[in-house]
Formats: C-alpha cells, structure tokens, sequence
C-alpha cells in the first residue's frame, strides 16, 4: 500500500500539499431582473433624448414609439447604434425590443436607445455585464450643448470686434 491513501475525509487536508481554495461562486454578482411580463425594463439616456426600453427573448424586432426600427430610424447608420449592444453580446436576432424615447434630435434618441437596450440586456443576462461594459455602452454620455451666454453671439463665439 502507498502513502497517499484517504480512509477519512480528514486525511485529504494532510494528502494535499497546498490548502484546497474554496471554489469560486458560479453565480453572478446581481440577480436578473424581469418583471410578470417576462420583460426586462430600463432607462437610456444621451443629449436631451430619454428612452424608455424594455426587451424580450424574441425574433430580434425592434419597435420605437410604436414604429419598426426602420420606420423610425431612417438612416442606416442609427440602425447600426441601436443594434451594438446585441452585436458586442452576441445576441443578435434573440430579443425583441419595445422602446418609446421623448425629447432631443434621432441622434441623440438612437443613443438613448442603446444605453437604454444595454442597461435592459444587463437586468436580463447578468452574465453579459463585463462585455457590455468593456464596450463603454453602460456608461451615459453626459455630452450635451453648451449654453449660449449673454454678451456672446453663440455659446463661445464673440460679436464682431470693431477698432474704429
């Protein structure tokens, strides 16, 4: 017979040569959140724009204010915004998206859509958090128009200066 052998439980702490880590939780940090509907809901943000956002496992259909994506979003390059967050996760065609955005230009409300999407993708799939935010799409784009001050022609740009 060898040494190494184990008739008890206690023996495995003395057969091993480094102290056994405990294994590493299998479970994410947060809990996934999603109401009675089945739906995950959150709020994006960009410029003046807010959206309302809620996703569902589906055939990847967009609708924003009742309308198809492409309907709402004519140019292609705001279609493209949109869909970044699923892209990035890999869940492209998984889920269906349900938005209604108030306030600011289509450029703003497309970015208002995606923070919108990322932050619902995160409540729904946990898991996914690291990749949406390594992508830098949880984080809001505080950027906004700069004020006009009085005594200025614009927010920075003087009056015409005259000499004589």
């Amino acid at each position: 017979m060898s040494d190494n052998t184990v008739t008890d439980l206690a023996d495995l702490g003395d057969i091993a040569e480094t102290p056994v880590a405990p294994a590493a939780p299998t479970m994410p940090l947060r809990e996934k959140e999603v109401d009675a509907q089945g739906r995950s809901y959150a709020t994006g943000r960009r410029k003046d724009a807010v959206a309302r956002v809620w996703i569902k496992p589906g055939t990847g259909k967009v609708v924003i204010n009742g309308r198809d994506q492409e309907v709402y979003f004519a140019r292609p390059t705001l279609r493209l915004v949109i869909n970044q967050p699923f892209q990035v996760a890999e869940r492209e065609g998984q889920y269906d998206v349900i938005a209604t955005v108030k306030g600011g230009g289509l450029s703003g409300q497309a970015g208002a859509v995606k923070h919108g999407i990322s932050q619902a993708l995160t409540k729904f799939e946990p898991v996914l958090r690291s990749v949406v935010k390594a992508a830098g799409f949880l984080t809001r784009d505080s950027r906004a128009v700069e004020r006009k001050k009085y005594g200025r022609a614009k927010a920075r740009k003087s009056f015409q200066f005259s000499k004589r």
